[in-house]
Order: structure tokens, then C-alpha cells, then sequence
């Protein structure tokens, strides 16, 4: 979605590496010395991954070395890391400890691996939302009175992202005031059921009393109290979950707001982040250990497109600028340290603007005609060597599902021993029987691959194709390098990495254990032996694992090395701009949801039901249980549209609705990120119907009337423009607009090496200095051309930071501090001020709406 004219819009991206806990304080009850341990990560309370489940660890430290990447499709507060202590005799897991940090301290991490410390959990810490709350001081004067009585009015509105406690939230508010002598005064709503974002509308009056003596400025309505009678000092308000249990109400979070100074007929409006009780963690033992976590987190507000013109069209003119070092797309990748974020982006960027090959092509002729051992060929972590990697992992993720995932599941599901290491053998096991198992698994990894290059994506094709070509020109005696060039890639750093890692490239979401992760290991290395035997024909005797001398000589025979050679050339032989059909349908996506019933039966009750969901690229079905008969077959080219369902409709969070001929079927995913995913596919896979809808009902049907536009025909039109999108590929949709937002941020980030770099080659430029200027070790051929490139680029740089400051300060002069956009204790507001108070001059921030009534 490109943000409008005049606005922006914020994405954010999160890529974890879960790596190991040390020090935990040991169980309270006999456990043989092990645990089964795992972790799990939320945004504020909501959960969105969980690791696999370390099985049988040691008491005082855990290994899980798991990684999760995300877009963050909402705005937090919190990213929390919580360990779970699974309990196997009592069938229950007890939260460890949790690492818990705060949003705004996440670029202090960036990219570094960083040990937290593991801090206590407890029902007073756990918060989250913000509620409306006005509040209103009053005086009224009776008859013979000579001083006018003080009359406090809260009124609680309503409230917003409320924690959901045991899959509910039934909120309700207590409002308590604290008098100036310690006594309090309690009231409370309504409860309200099964919503996190409930509207009270309540008004409360807490009143003082009318015997007392003082005096009553007249410009500022302050009234001073002389005698001993207690004032108004606080109102607290806090959120509750009403829960009748054994264990009572659930608190939520409470505002605490100082009411001394108020003037009369004053009257504060504002919403308040939840905040934790002041003893959260105050009765709790501290030393809990500790957790290791590598941590990127990158946060970016989004111009509209035509914003970006000058520096899109720099770098992706890049492909045609001779010599290739003096371009904008290789001076990002020499200046920026951040390399792997550099190649995200621009591989995202050429690949959208389909000039990926070329790019890809371009850097490649570069990196080959420097060589001088063809052994070391895109051996490094060059910037091309990196991009193809990247491009493999955009455009291949259905290529590795439709390969490897019916062999990986067969795996998963048989768990057939397969160690042949004599000295990692467990008691009692056969090395000819494990020794056999791997055999066959080998087999069944390996048909498949060689039977797969007309499944491969066509622009893999195109960029083999073009690396095939360019080894036959640089190195023309030498046969063996067009096998290795490509091998190198499709083996080493596609088939290989998603078998030894299949979670990180989404072809499972189940633990894996022990046993099984050592069998992916033996697989993957033999994977990539049958790639490097392609082009070097070392013979396996000469292998340093000599237990694996009987796999390798299995595998790598010349039936094997011929069979492999073939698969690479027409792999590489693909006419480019084919587009293959999905013959056989692919899984891309499929889990368990929760869904409406779509009224299929005249007088069935539609009523919610948990179901197993798979999508295909020729259908969506789903089935009571993972792989049960499907209940339901919904074809690819019937769904008419995708979207969001309005959360007032069912009172349900992470709804989405999909639309067919004459019913709409109504599916609830497990958190914000799952609803994400599923959406993005499924509207990627119908995105070329010709029936879609362009105009829908974000609203539901429900008794005899659509809620969003009231209307009471079921099959009246929508009333709501459906989402666009615009996707070029079945396989990845890209967002050009943000990438260019996250090269711009990097090179920000590094604006000084750029303008050092700039200087440098000016001085050579200007006075023919026979120093050379180098820039990572290459010493740049011609500094006057990468002057000029380097000039239009800290250019385009500097426009684009100077229409973020005008947008910015745009942003901080309309969103007023107390508002739902940025309620109080939104630090992000007041860093915002912070920065333009300084600028400026001046230190004001502006306060909650202050109303000052006059005396009727």
C-alpha cells in the first residue's frame, strides 16, 4: 500500500535469533537434573511464535539457536521474550522469567548479540492498551453556605488493545479517588463482555465537604483550603477482567492522574497507556539468569512514492554505468556496514522493476573478470553473492516446499535413526540398520531435485542461465567451472540450508528433535557433496568424516555426477521469460484457524468452529483435523476478494472475511501476524480472477443487515473499496516504496563515510593526486565518474531527510499529546518534541486538552 501525497505511513521489520539461556534457577522439585524448556515471543501480550521445545536440558542452561523473521503489521509497546518450564508428570508449564524490552530501546541492539538479563513474571506487570478518561472539576454554592463545595466528575469513555486473559476479555473499570488525607474512594463500571476495546460511557462524582474555610483567586478559580478537610490529591483508574473464578478479577493495567492543581471548571480529556502496579516484581527473586538474543529491528516511515524517484532511478541505473565500481547500487554496498540489509533491499528493488537479472549479470561480470582461481568463485560473501542468495529465498520458497517438503515430512513423521558416527551412536543401535535408513532417505532427497528444474522459477533460470554464459566466456578451457557457478548456488545455498534449517524457510512449524535435526545434518552434507563433486572429482576416500566414506561413495558415482550435470543444464537452458503453470498444486500455506460457518445448509446454525486450513495454488480447504478429509474445497478462482472484518462485528481481533459467489466465509487466525500472512497469499493466489470484487463489506451480515452500511439485502453491494494489490508475482509480493525507505535509512545512517568518500575523490578529481582512493579494499578506477555518482546521491539523500523533518514536524504540530494517536506516556511523542523543542528553541510539548468553563 503506497502511502498518499503529503503522508506517510510506518513499517516495521523484526528478525530474531532466539540463542541460549544460562544460569536458570533450578526446579524446586526432583527432575532427574532436566527440564524440557521453550520460549516464546510476544508483542505486548500478544503471542506470535513459539520455539520448539528443548527436550531433557540441563537445569541451569538451554540451547535453542532458532531464528524468527516478521513484519510487524501494528504498533507496540513491548517485544517480550517468555521461558516456559514444561512439566511433563504434572501435564503443565510454568513461566521462568521473561526479557522484556521496550520498543524504543531496540535500536540500541541492533544487529549485536546481547545478553538479557531473565526478569520475574507476575499478573501486576503484565500490561497492555490505553483508556479515555476526562475528568472535570466543579464547585457548587447551596444556600447559607459561605464556601462553595468541591465536586470532582471522571468520566471513563473508553478503552483500546486491552490483554486478552485465558482466550476472553470481559473489562470493566474502577475509578478510585485519593484524598489528600490517604482515604479512598472506590466506584466502578459495568463490566463488558468479550471485547479488548470496550466503551463505558460511565460518569462518576466524588464529592468533598461543604464545611471548610478558604479563599478563591479570581483569574486562575484556584480555591485554597485552609482547615484540616481533605482535598482531591489522585484518580486511579484501572482495568479490570471480570472473572467470577476461584482466582477473582484479572488486573489489566490502572492511569494514575494528579488532580491537585486543578483549577475549577477545569477539565482534562486524554488517553493514558495502561501502566503496570508500582509492586510488580517487587516480591519476586531477582536472579533468574539470563538469555542471549541477536536482535534486528528496523522501523521506517514510508513517503509517498514519487518521493523516492530521484534515488530509485540512481540506483537502478546502476546496471548500465561503466565501470560497474562507480555505481550508486556498488557504492551501497562498499559504504554501507550492514551489508545483509543493503542486499534485502536492492535485490527487492531490481526485482520489482524486473531489472534483476541484469543487475545480478552486471556485478557477476565484474566479480569474474577479477578472477584468478576459479575455485573462489562467489565463494565470498560479495555483494552479488549475496543478492543471488536472497533472490533464491524470495522466489524459490514454493520451488523448496513443492521439492523437499513431502521427503521432510516423511522424515518428521518416521524419526528412522540414522547416526552412523560410531563415537555419537546412542546404546543398542545398528550402524548397518542406521546406515540403510540413511541410504534411503538419501535416495528419496535427491529424485526429487534432479527431477525439479522445470518447476524452478524462470528468473532463477535467467540468472543461472546468464552465470553458465559468463563462465563459458572468462573461463572458456575450463568446462568444469559452468557446473560449479551454479552448483555452488542451487546446492550450497539453497537445497542444502533448507534441509539442515527447514523452519527458518518455512517448511515446517513442528519442533524438531535431537535425533531428527542430526539426520537433516548428514542429509545436508551430502546434498552438498553431490553439488561440489559436479565440477571436482575428489574422490571420497580423501574425505575428512571417514564415517561417511560408505554414504558418499553411495551417492557420488558417475550415474549420480551425470545425473546432476544434466539437471544443472537445463536448469540453466530455460528460454528466459517462461512462465510455467502449477501443474501440481504447491502448499503455501496451511494451519489451524478458527471460522464462521457460511450457511452452506438451508438451517444450520452458524456458529464458530476450529478447523484445519490449507492452502494450495489451486484451492483453500479445510478439515477438522490436520490431514482429515476436507469439509469444505474452496477453488483459487472462486474467491472474489480478501479483507479485513471490522472488529465491532463479531467483537472478535484478527478477522478477515473471503468473499464467494453468493456467501462470505469468515475466518478468525491465532494473532496479527498469522492474518497477515494468510491474507497476503490468499490474495496473491486469486489476484488475476476476473470477477474480483472491487468494492466489499467490511462489516458482517448478521441479522438481516450488513453492519458497515445498514443495508438489509444480502447481496447488495459493498460500500468499501477492497484492498489494491498489485502484486507482479505469484510468489512475492514486494514493496518497492518501503525498501527505498530502508536504503535511504542506511545511507543516513552512514552519510559521513559517504561525504569522506565524496572529498576524497574530489581532491583526486581536482588535483590529479596520485594517491589512490580505495573503498573496502578496492581501489576505485575512476574517482572523477564515482564523484559524480557520489554527488547526485548525498543530493538525493539530503532531499528525502529534509521532506521527512517537514513531515515530521508536520505530524508533531497536529497529533496532540493526550490523544489516542499519542496518549500520555507515549515516550515516542516526547522524544519527537524533544528533538524539535531543541531545534527550536523552545520546551513546551503540548498538554491533554485543558477546558476552563466560566461561572454560570
Amino acid at each position: 500500500m503506497a502511502a498518499a501525497p503529503g503522508q506517510f505511513r510506518l513499517e516495521q521489520r523484526l528478525r530474531v535469533k532466539i540463542g541460549e539461556a544460562k544460569n536458570l534457577i533450578q526446579r524446586n522439585h526432583g527432575s532427574g537434573g532436566q527440564r524440557d524448556v521453550y520460549c516464546r515471543i510476544s508483542l505486548d501480550q500478544e503471542q506470535i511464535f513459539r520455539s520448539a521445545t528443548a527436550e531433557k536440558t540441563h537445569d541451569m542452561s538451554v540451547f535453542f539457536g532458532e531464528e524468527f523473521q516478521f513484519d510487524i503489521p501494528r504498533e507496540f509497546r513491548y517485544l517480550s521474550f517468555y521461558l516456559h518450564d514444561h512439566d511433563r508428570p504434572m501435564k503443565t508449564d510454568k513461566i521462568m522469567g521473561k526479557v522484556s524490552i521496550k520498543k524504543d530501546d531496540l535500536h540500541k541492539y541492533h544487529g549485536k548479540d546481547q545478553w538479557f538479563p531473565i526478569t520475574p513474571v507476575d499478573a501486576d506487570s503484565e500490561v497492555q492498551g490505553k483508556v479515555h478518561v476526562e475528568v472535570r472539576l466543579i464547585m457548587v454554592r447551596h444556600l447559607n453556605d459561605c464556601c462553595p463545595q468541591h465536586m470532582m466528575e471522571v468520566k471513563i469513555l473508553e478503552s483500546s488493545d486491552l490483554a486478552v486473559i485465558n482466550g476472553s476479555c470481559d473489562p470493566f473499570a474502577s475509578v478510585t479517588m485519593v484524598y489528600t488525607n490517604r482515604k479512598q474512594e472506590m466506584k466502578r463500571t459495568k463490566a463488558k463482555k468479550k471485547t479488548i476495546s470496550p466503551c463505558f460511557d460511565e460518569t462518576f462524582r466524588f464529592e468533598q465537604s461543604s464545611h471548610r474555610v478558604g479563599s478563591q483567586d479570581r483569574e486562575t478559580h484556584m480555591y485554597s483550603l485552609v482547615d484540616d478537610d481533605a482535598g482531591f490529591m489522585e484518580v486511579r483508574v484501572a482495568l479490570w477482567h471480570d472473572s467470577p473464578a476461584v482466582f477473582g478479577n484479572v488486573f489489566l493495567g490502572e492511569v494514575k492522574i494528579p488532580v491537585t492543581e486543578m483549577g475549577a471548571y477545569e477539565e482534562r480529556d486524554a488517553w493514558y497507556f495502561l501502566q503496570p502496579r508500582d509492586s510488580a516484581g517487587k516480591n519476586q527473586r531477582g536472579d533468574l539468569g539470563t538469555l542471549r538474543l541477536n536482535i534486528h529491528y528496523t522501523s521506517d516511515h514510508v513517503l509517498s512514492s514519487q518521493s523516492y524517484d530521484s534515488l530509485r532511478n540512481l540506483i537502478l541505473q546502476s546496471t548500465g554505468v561503466e565501470p560497474i565500481t562507480t555505481s550508486v547500487a556498488w557504492l551501497l554496498g562498499e559504504v554501507v556496514p550492514q551489508k545483509q540489509d543493503v542486499v534485502q533491499s536492492l535485490t527487492r528493488v531490481f526485482l520489482h522493476h524486473g531489472q534483476v537479472v541484469s543487475f545480478v549479470s552486471a556485478f557477476a561480470r565484474h566479480e569474474m573478470s577479477k578472477i584468478t582461481d576459479t575455485n573462489t568463485i562467489f565463494r565470498g560473501n560479495t555483494l552479488v553473492s549475496k543478492c543471488i542468495d536472497e533472490l533464491m529465498k524470495l522466489v524459490g520458497h514454493h520451488y523448496l516446499r513443492s521439492t523437499l517438503k513431502p521427503t521432510l515430512d516423511l522424515i518428521f513423521r518416521e524419526r528412522k535413526p540414522c547416526e552412523i558416527d560410531p563415537t555419537k551412536m546412542q546404546p543398542g543401535e545398528s550402524r548397518e540398520s542406521n546406515l540403510s535408513n540413511l541410504k534411503e532417505y538419501i535416495n528419496q532427497i535427491l529424485k526429487p531435485i534432479i527431477n525439479s528444474p522445470l518447476n524452478c522459477p524462470p528468473v532463477m533460470c535467467q540468472i543461472f542461465s546468464e552465470l553458465k554464459e559468463l563462465a563459458n566466456t572468462y573461463f572458456p578451457n575450463e568446462r568444469e567451472v559452468r557446473y560449479s557457478v551454479i552448483s555452488g548456488f542451487v546446492f550450497l545455498r539453497f537445497f542444502a540450508p533448507a534441509i539442515l534449517h527447514p523452519k527458518l524457510f518455512d517448511l515446517t512449524s513442528e519442533p524438531i528433535d535431537p535425533s531428527t535435526q542430526r539426520t537433516l545434518t548428514l542429509l545436508s552434507k551430502t546434498v552438498q557433496s553431490v553439488g561440489n563433486q559436479v565440477s571436482s572429482r575428489t574422490s571420497y576416500q580423501n574425505f575428512r568424516e571417514n564415517y561417511m566414506r560408505e554414504v558418499f561413495a553411495h551417492c557420488i558415482t558417475d550415474k549420480h555426477v551425470e545425473q546432476t550435470r544434466t539437471f544443472l543444464e537445463i536448469l540453466s537452458s530455460i528460454p528466459n521469460g517462461s512462465q510455467k503453470a502449477h501443474d501440481t498444486p504447491v502448499v503455501l500455506k496451511e494451519g489451524f484457524m478458527i471460522k464462521r460457518a457460511q450457511g452452506r445448509k438451508k438451517f444450520g446454525v452458524k456458529n464458530f468452529k476450529k478447523r484445519f486450513f490449507k492452502l494450495t495454488t489451486n484451492s483453500l480447504t479445510y478439515s477438522k483435523t490436520e490431514g482429515g478429509t476436507p469439509l469444505c474445497v474452496i477453488p483459487v478462482k472462486n474467491i472474489r476478494a480478501v479483507e479485513k472484518v471490522q472488529e465491532s462485528s463479531f467483537k472478535i481481533k484478527n478477522m478477515f472475511q473471503l468473499v464467494q459467489e453468493g456467501r462470505t466465509l469468515y475466518v478468525q487466525a491465532m494473532n496479527c501476524v498469522e492474518e497477515k500472512e494468510w491474507m497476503d497469499l490468499l490474495n496473491k493466489v486469486c489476484q488475476y480472477n476476473s470477477h474480483r470484487l472491487k468494492q466489499y463489506h467490511p462489516g458482517a451480515y448478521i441479522n438481516s443487515m450488513w453492519l458497515c452500511c445498514k443495508s438489509t439485502s444480502e447481496n447488495a453491494p459493498g460500500c468499501s473499496a477492497v484492498s489494491n494489490y498489485l502484486d507482479c508475482d505469484l510468489k512475492v509480493h514486494i514493496d518497492s516504496d518501503r525498501e527505498m525507505e530502508r536504503l535511504k535509512s542506511l545511507l543516513v545512517d552512514n552519510l559521513a563515510s559517504l561525504k569522506k568518500l565524496h572529498n576524497m575523490c574530489e581532491n583526486a578529481a581536482m588535483y590529479g593526486t596520485t594517491q589512490e582512493v580505495t573503498i573496502g579494499g578496492v581501489v576505485l578506477e575512476h574517482p572523477s565518474r564515482t564523484l559524480q555518482s557520489l554527488h547526485s546521491l548525498i543530493a538525493s539523500v539530503i532531499q528525502l531527510q529534509q521532506e521527512h523533518r517537514s513531515h515530521q514536524l508536520r505530524m508533531f504540530h497536529t497529533v496532540r499529546y493526550g490523544s489516542k494517536q499519542a496518549p500520555i506516556g507515549d515516550d515516542n511523542y516526547l522524544l519527537l518534541a524533544s528533538k524539535f523543542d531543541n531545534s527550536s528553541g523552545t520546551s513546551e510539548v503540548s498538554a491533554p486538552v485543558r477546558k476552563t468553563s466560566s461561572l454560570c
